[in-house]
């Protein structure tokens, strides 16, 4: 059972941002050529997350921030931080959300909800100019169910 990797970048601007990466799943299942199977998007980093969601403006800029707030804010001092890095929250938030997605592949197509995009959630709250992000894609096909 031959498996498909893909990896790429993408650069990130500001905490709890969301960007859109479905398209590039999308066309790492076509470049496959696996017809049924699962994709994992992974991110290797610990204040990133990959989610499964509706990237709609008011959800994704405004009600997702302020849930995170809630549950993980920004203003406590966490452990983490007196290392030197104020970013304790943003890992928090990251392992909450989860690294990665898994969805299942049907006829060489993403297998999503009719609202659910693939978002890669940037959580640190570095200010140092855009960072390069990295996401790797494994695609398992079904068994007995290859390439084609």
């Amino acid at each position: 059972m031959a498996t498909y990797r893909q990896s790429f970048s993408i650069e990130t601007r500001g905490e709890v941002q969301a960007i859109d990466v479905t398209d590039r799943v999308a066309l790492a299942v076509k470049t496959s050529g696996i017809r049924d199977g699962i994709v994992c998007v992974f991110t290797p980093h610990s204040t990133a997350a990959i989610v499964a969601n509706e990237r709609e403006r008011g959800l994704i800029e405004r009600d997702l921030p302020a849930a995170l707030e809630r549950m993980v804010p920004r203003g406590v001092s966490y452990a983490h931080n007196q290392a030197g890095d104020p970013n304790g929250h943003g890992h928090i938030r990251a392992a909450l959300l989860g690294p990665s997605v898994t969805i299942p592949v049907a006829d060489g197509r993403l297998m999503l909800g009719t609202w659910q995009q693939v978002l890669l959630l940037e959580l640190d709250v570095r200010n140092r100019g855009p960072r390069g992000r990295y996401r790797h894609m494994l695609l398992v096909p079904q068994r007995g169910n290859g390439h084609g």
